[in-house]
């Protein structure tokens, strides 16, 4: 079982991967009518929230760069930034980098119980590594669903693709 949900993390960070290769660092700023995000904005955070669910809760050091948390934490919107956000490429390295950091965690950690329960903003506690790692695959599905929106409405707005 442990063998199949590694499969299923590496299957869906690779259809963000291949999203995140097709986005134009030019385009990745736009943030269309009735959304508060832009497409930068959800990649970061998808990387972000990765890296708390899989390593972070888990006691496993963080090596995503700190700026992630300042621009892609919950919370946090493009209108509210200072400074120069990480690029996609940026994003696009450490996105595949953690995916690889994450196939290499031992598979018996996925049972072991967090040193303190986590629950999230949605309310959802996460009592093991293994069910805060599944949910990371849920948030990322989320986070790709709303970058596809974006993209779309921009389309529709500008024929910029």
């Amino acid at each position: 079982m442990t063998q199949f949900i590694y499969n299923h993390l590496k299957t869906v960070r690779s259809i963000t991967e291949n999203a995140i290769m097709r986005i134009k660092e030019e385009f990745a700023d736009l943030i269309p009518p009735g959304y508060n995000n832009n497409i930068r904005w959800n990649f970061g955070h998808i990387v972000y929230v990765q890296e708390l669910l899989a390593f972070q809760l888990s006691g496993i050091e963080q090596q995503i760069p700190e700026t992630f948390a300042l621009y892609f934490s919950a919370g946090t919107k493009p209108a509210n930034w200072i400074g120069t956000p990480p690029t996609i490429d940026e994003i696009k390295e450490e996105m595949q980098q953690q995916n690889e950091r994450i196939q290499k965690i031992n598979q018996s950690r996925l049972a072991e119980k967090l040193s303190v329960p986590y629950t999230n903003k949605g309310g959802i506690t996460f009592y093991t590594v293994g069910e805060a790692v599944l949910f990371s695959t849920y948030h990322e599905a989320l986070h790709m669903e709303t970058i596809k929106r974006i993209h779309q409405e921009n389309k529709n707005r500008s024929q910029y693709c």
